[in-house]
């Protein structure tokens, strides 16, 4: 399978064999949800914490007397039915919420959510992005052309990130350019996971060859 690879002007300047592994793998729902839960479960800091009856401080001394007050019997004011008491069964700092994804299927989730994505016209394929300087006006000129390819139109215009930026490698110029712009969130392909990408509407990936061959490579 083939796709088009644009240049900055929004023209498509050659096209790049893209394999099917990565960019033709069948949808998996399930998958996708256990992988994007357990990335979000993992992103938990787990640090609610409460104090029980034994942990507050102060009710050291009987409210009343056991009998012949009237009232009901109560031996401290710290008691969990009381204002400014002890939680019972709150959430304790040491619960863990880690879980265990295994890089087989990060890989196949990122791949399924690759492959929906490119059916469904939602990523672009640039063949750099790279800039001679540090200047928004570049990069925003840039977008408006990119905005030209059928399906794009909005993005330039959208005021919520609504475009992922996969760069192939680091460039101080390139993201000092494009992280002004509100329609764009810069990401790195080494980082790529499908968590980031459903995130977002479109995906931008430069230097789609040695892009897609990291892809490849790592299922």
């Amino acid at each position: 399978m083939e796709a088009k690879i644009y240049n900055q002007k929004g023209v498509a300047a050659g096209t790049i064999n893209l394999p099917e592994k990565v960019f033709a793998a069948k949808w998996r729902s399930d998958l996708v949800h256990q992988v994007v839960q357990s990335m979000r479960s993992n992103k938990r800091a787990g640090t609610a914490d409460t104090k029980d009856r034994g942990e507050v401080r102060g009710g050291g001394k009987k409210p009343w007397k056991q009998k012949g007050t009237g009232r009901a019997r109560h031996g401290s004011s710290r008691s969990p039915i009381w204002v400014g008491g002890g939680v019972t069964h709150g959430p304790l700092a040491e619960k863990n919420y880690k879980r265990n994804i295994s890089a087989k299927m990060r890989a196949q989730a990122l791949f399924s959510v690759l492959s929906k994505k490119l059916n469904d016209g939602e990523i672009l394929f640039v063949d750099t992005l790279a800039t001679d300087s540090i200047k928004t006006k570049n990069a925003v000129k840039v977008l408006q052309n990119l905005a030209k390819v059928s399906g794009w139109k909005t993005v330039d215009a959208s005021k919520k990130p609504r475009v992922l930026t996969a760069l192939y490698g680091r460039s101080d110029k390139t993201e000092k350019s494009f992280r002004n712009i509100p329609a764009l969130e810069i990401a790195f392909l080494k980082n790529l996971n499908p968590f980031d990408v459903l995130n977002y509407k479109y995906l931008l990936i430069e230097n789609p060859v040695e892009s897609v061959k990291f892809l490849e490579s790592r299922g």
